[in-house]
């Protein structure tokens, strides 16, 4: 399973949109799952995204590979992180 933690307005893709509690969706891993994948099942619109991707707590891309297990965090275009370039994306070959 994969946890994708949504924030601001992306909340609106979880069941729980409270604003003071977690808003969280649980998928099946597949094969090859990236971070990409796993909005694209999701239905959010990559427009929609912001630079501040995170897998496992670390800094991601698109291209991100996503394991079973793993924690998304995915924040909106509208919640940019200030200093992103201190985090090295998670790439496929690390």
């Amino acid at each position: 399973m994969i946890d994708v933690h949504f924030y601001g307005k992306l909340r609106r893709f979880a069941s729980n949109r409270a604003p003071n509690s977690d808003s969280i969706v649980r998928l099946p891993h597949r094969d090859g799952d990236t971070v990409g994948s796993v909005v694209a099942r999701l239905g959010i619109p990559e427009a929609e995204l912001g630079a501040n991707l995170f897998v496992d707590g670390r800094y991601a891309t698109l291209q991100s590979p996503v394991a079973d297990g793993a924690r998304l965090g995915l924040f909106p275009d509208d919640m940019q992180l200030l200093y992103k370039w201190y985090f090295r994306p998670k790439e496929a070959d690390s």
